[in-house]
């Protein structure tokens, strides 16, 4: 019993002595790794870079084993394989090192002095209000059709690199329009559709394929474009399947299926013209419910 509490006296005296020689600049250095790392996580934890991340730690605990047994040859291999392994990374993970950084981009330190409330900037709202009941009627419209249709809304990060792969439009947004640019056979009807600043920007433009194994087999390309869409950009993008008339929404790399025209239009409000946190929080526990 006494070696017990000599041991918590002595760890105290040790504690003590070495808060006694923390500053706040020492503080702040935690707190602020702990804030990287914290983030790391939740980027990392829902990707493939998660078993990366496994597989980073077995390898580094064989080679402390190694280091601790004197395993020479075997250090050597570990050492040269974790030298080498840093460009192979950036190279293989390069889609999510991406989404990382634009993340980053768009966060609310990135944005702290922005004027206006919401994703509108302030007196536009009439406008993208405009836009949603387009995008809702068409989508209803060609749903009823079964007319497959892919519809992307720009929001912060821009397309531009996207929109040079289709046909700049730059029309006022009018169900009519996008009902008939999605008719099958005409000349843009087979790639996606860009809404910048309320208006429909461009058509027939070709979007980045998302690499997601758990995508399900009964999913075709559209889909598999809106997600990779959704991946790389904080894009809304729309889907209509041409086989079933289903519209889905695909956003910050999760692809939510068989929702309604009336849910479609309150998560595009929300997230358009929400100006808290708590509104888009519930439009993204939303988007990761299975349906």
């Amino acid at each position: 019993m006494q070696g017990i509490l000599d041991a918590i006296l002595s760890f105290w005296s040790l504690l003590k002595s070495v808060l006694t020689t923390v500053g706040v600049v020492d503080a702040l250095d935690v707190l602020v790794v702990a804030f990287l790392l914290y983030h790391t996580i939740l980027l990392v934890r829902e990707t493939r870079a998660m078993q990366l991340v496994k597989g980073i730690a077995a390898i580094m605990i064989l080679y402390i084993g190694a280091e601790y047994l004197n395993m020479i040859t075997l250090t050597f291999i570990i050492k040269t394989i974790l030298q080498w392994g840093i460009v192979a990374l950036a190279i293989v993970f390069q889609p999510e090192l991406r989404r990382a950084l634009e993340q980053v981009g768009r966060s609310k330190i990135s944005s702290f002095g922005r004027r206006g409330n919401g994703e509108t900037h302030g007196g536009h709202q009439h406008n993208f209000q405009a836009m949603i009941n387009a995008v809702c009627d068409s989508v209803q419209s060609l749903s009823d059709t079964q007319t497959g249709a892919l519809i992307v809304i720009e929001r912060e990060i821009k397309l531009g690199d996207v929109i040079d792969t289709g046909t700049v439009i730059d029309s006022e947004p009018n169900a009519a329009l996008i009902s008939n640019i999605f008719y099958p056979n005409t000349p843009l009807h087979d790639g996606a559709m860009i809404f910048r600043d309320a208006r429909i920007f461009a058509a027939g433009c070709f979007l980045p394929l998302s690499s997601n194994d758990e995508i399900g087999r009964d999913l075709g390309t559209r889909h598999r474009a809106a997600l990779g869409m959704s991946e790389v950009s904080d894009a809304l993008v729309v889907v209509v399947s041409e086989e079933t008339g289903a519209t889905a929404l695909a956003l910050d790399g999760k692809l939510r299926r068989n929702i309604s025209v009336g849910e479609l239009r309150a998560v595009l409000e929300a997230v358009l013209f929400g100006d808290s946190g708590g509104q888009k929080s519930r439009v993204s526990l939303w988007m990761k419910e299975k349906k």
